[in-house]
């Protein structure tokens, strides 16, 4: 087994940490300084808008889109490590690559079940980073762990569908720039369970579209995802034409949409992990507590080992994922899909955790990055599927394998 990154991935390995050095490190107290001023935590801070520019220049831009006719043309093994670099300052990075949630998963739809003129008009300029895009499926009022239980209509008026419902914790939403709503409806309560659901484009201005408020993450904007909303839709009509793909197709969309969805996120949870031990060692050296360094102390030693035992084993996880869905495809990497959504947020909280009792009060403070990445590693345990249903669905193909069919 060759564990060796390839020539393309090292070369854009080294060219991302270059500007994560340069650029991205030293603009984090300046975005959060910038969009403090601008008393909107959703604004759009001009540091970014600096960074996106001087990603693009460098050729890191849409990293994340294996269609080189859309994007860099990287597999997910060469992506991986990559998105673990981006996961090292994850509410600058990942937009500045214009490899951000929800836009990555909105751009994929498009590129696979979009039609030519949803291409043009949507995906052209979500890909040029000029419009943010939102990604409305979670309800308030239904447990959308189960994606069957859908409540929102999308009916069917000549020319047009008819959009009711209530949509919560839609990614994407808040950020000023969010020009599309990717919404998940049902067009057939009568159908199948699986084949009730439709995926419809409704523009944000369209009327009938009230955004009730932005929904905040453990006090966090999450500004990094555009934000989520709360979001009536009462009476929306847009044409036919803006249903993606044919009625009925909506939750095979979101699964697939959902499967690399939940592997990016897994990449980067690595690199946030990897920047909790890196901040945690620092710390350990530097304080001294009861007449020594934290380092020289056994319980934070043993913090330090573990952190990297835990970090070494997802990791491998992941790029094993990775690999499986270059080579037999999302569904054969199913199984490694929902195990690295079960363990790698776990992981990473737990990393993280250890680095903010290190520092102290200055751990759950705003002095250093580790409150928000715990914020977002123990969010990542509940989006895209919450551990529960992973694991109930995980056990049950695992016990498949050992039932043996009636004769």
């Amino acid at each position: 087994m060759d564990f060796a990154y390839d020539t393309r991935t090292e070369q854009l390995r080294a060219a991302l940490t270059a500007f994560l050095d340069e650029h991205v490190y030293p603009a984090e107290a300046v975005h959060a300084a910038q969009v403090a001023a601008a008393g909107d935590p959703w604004a759009r801070s001009p540091v970014m808008t600096e960074l996106k520019a001087e990603a693009r220049e460098r050729g890191l831009w849409n990293l994340f889109l294996p269609d080189p006719r859309h994007g860099a043309g990287l597999t997910n093994l060469q992506y991986a490590p990559l998105a673990e670099l981006t996961g090292r300052s994850p509410h600058l990075a990942p937009e500045a690559l214009n490899c951000a949630a929800p836009d990555t998963g909105n751009m994929e739809l498009l590129a696979e079940f979009g039609s030519p003129e949803q291409q043009e008009r949507w995906l052209r300029p979500l890909l040029a980073g000029e419009i943010r895009s939102a990604f409305c499926m979670t309800e308030p009022e239904v447990a959308s762990s189960d994606a069957t239980n859908i409540a929102t209509r999308i009916t069917r008026d000549g020319d047009h569908y008819v959009i009711n419902g209530r949509k919560w914790w839609s990614s994407g939403a808040m950020d000023p720039r969010c020009e599309i709503f990717i919404v998940m409806g049902k067009t057939d309560p009568a159908a199948d369970r699986h084949r009730q659901q439709s995926m419809i484009l409704v523009p944000r201005d369209a009327p009938g579209v009230t955004v009730r408020r932005g929904m905040t993450v453990f006090g966090y904007s999450d500004a990094s995802h555009g934000g989520h909303a709360e979001i009536d839709f009462t009476d929306v009509r847009v044409p036919a034409a803006n249903l993606v793909g044919a009625e009925g197709t909506g939750f095979a969309i979101a699964q697939a949409r959902l499967g690399p969805g939940r592997i990016h996120h897994c990449m980067r949870l690595v690199g946030m992990a990897e920047r909790a031990l890196e901040l945690l060692c620092r710390r350990a050296i530097e304080r001294v507590a009861f007449g020594r360094p934290l380092a020289e102390q056994g319980v934070v030693r043993e913090w330090i080992a573990e952190s990297r035992v835990r970090i070494e084993q997802a990791r491998l996880l992941v790029l094993k994922t990775a690999w499986l869905m270059d080579t037999v495809g999302n569904k054969g990497a199913h199984t490694e899909i929902q195990a690295i959504k079960i363990a790698t947020p776990a992981m990473a909280e737990w990393v993280i955790d250890k680095a903010i009792q290190a520092y102290g009060g200055a751990g759950v403070s705003q002095d250093t990055p580790l409150a928000a990445l715990w914020a977002q590693s123990r969010t990542l345990r509940l989006a895209d599927g919450p551990d529960e249903v992973h694991r109930s669905s995980l056990a049950k193909r695992e016990l498949r394998r050992w039932t043996t069919p009636p004769a």
